[in-house]
């Protein structure tokens, strides 16, 4: 009877032990659960759109940004690859998690970005937070010479912009943002703020190949209910991406050549369906320091 008696006295131990074993898997899927999702995209940038990317701090991105001519123009230029270019250089630093700055220098209107982005929330694995909201923006200087404008006022540009992303699963990701662009200086015909929206797209199809598609829609003007001579063309752009870790390459086709977002969105005048379109491609690479 003796040993019966502790035989059965460890069953409620073993219960006990189980119940605790079974509480902290639960408690540990869940909390992997609640963990952040996988960035939705691979590179800061969808074509011309900056993404939600944000690095681990101390993280240095190297950005090259290149646009060749338009393929329509009827010379002898190779299908725009010899005819005049333009070309952004650019880095960001990870101040942390979620906080980056950045600059830029590109070639037309010689304009020097300074910009930054940060994370606001971000998509959970159990979708209990079902996107991923960050912010960009960017002030820009015209440093063309001084007898282009009257002040040094008139040089400088502004664009902010709200980027909400979700990723539906390992190969769809989609991305939704709003912004508006302001110049201090424009042209009569114009206004000096511009609301658009841009909306991206990410398919992969193989572990390191993708499928981009990336727009961005003006909201036109009217000034007594006539249309301004001067209103933007939408822009559109469809590549591919390669990427690894900290690497990715993107080629495509589309119609924007100002590579800085506030001047094409209020200045572009290139109509992807006339045929009005370039070849360009994306160069990121990241570092931790």
């Amino acid at each position: 009877m003796g040993t019966i008696s502790l035989k059965y006295s460890m069953v409620p131990l073993f219960v006990l032990f189980m119940s605790q074993s079974i509480i902290s898997q639960i408690t540990k899927r869940d909390s992997l659960a609640e963990r952040p999702a996988r960035s939705a995209f691979e590179s800061s940038f969808i074509i011309n759109n900056p993404s939600n990317v944000l690095f681990p701090k101390k993280t240095l991105e190297i950005q090259i940004k290149h646009r060749f001519g338009l393929i329509n123009t009827g010379g002898n230029d190779l299908f725009g690859i010899w005819a005049p270019s333009n070309i952004r250089l650019g880095a960001t630093f990870a101040v942390s998690d979620r906080f980056t700055i950045g600059f830029g220098t590109t070639r037309f209107n010689r304009l020097q970005d300074f910009s930054l982005k940060a994370g606001i929330f971000k998509q959970t694995r159990s979708n209990s937070i079902p996107v991923s909201v960050s912010y960009y923006g960017n002030f820009t200087v015209d440093a063309r010479p001084k007898e282009n404008f009257t002040s040094d006022q008139d040089r400088f540009s502004f664009f902010n912009q709200l980027i909400i992303t979700k990723r539906f699963g390992p190969n769809l990701s989609l991305q939704l943002a709003p912004s508006v662009s302001h110049y201090n200086l424009v042209d009569i015909k114009n206004r000096n703020d511009k609301i658009a929206v841009g909306i991206g797209g990410r398919y992969k199809i193989s572990l390191q190949t993708s499928i981009l598609i990336d727009a961005n829609l003006p909201f036109t003007h009217h000034l007594n209910s006539v249309e301004f001579n001067t209103d933007p063309e939408p822009g559109l752009a469809i590549g591919v991406e390669f990427s690894t870790a900290g690497h990715a390459f993107q080629i495509f086709i589309g119609n924007y050549s100002g590579i800085v977002p506030q001047q094409d969105t209020m200045f572009n005048q290139n109509n992807f369906f006339n045929g009005d379109i370039l070849f360009g491609f994306n160069i990121t690479r990241a570092y931790r320091l």
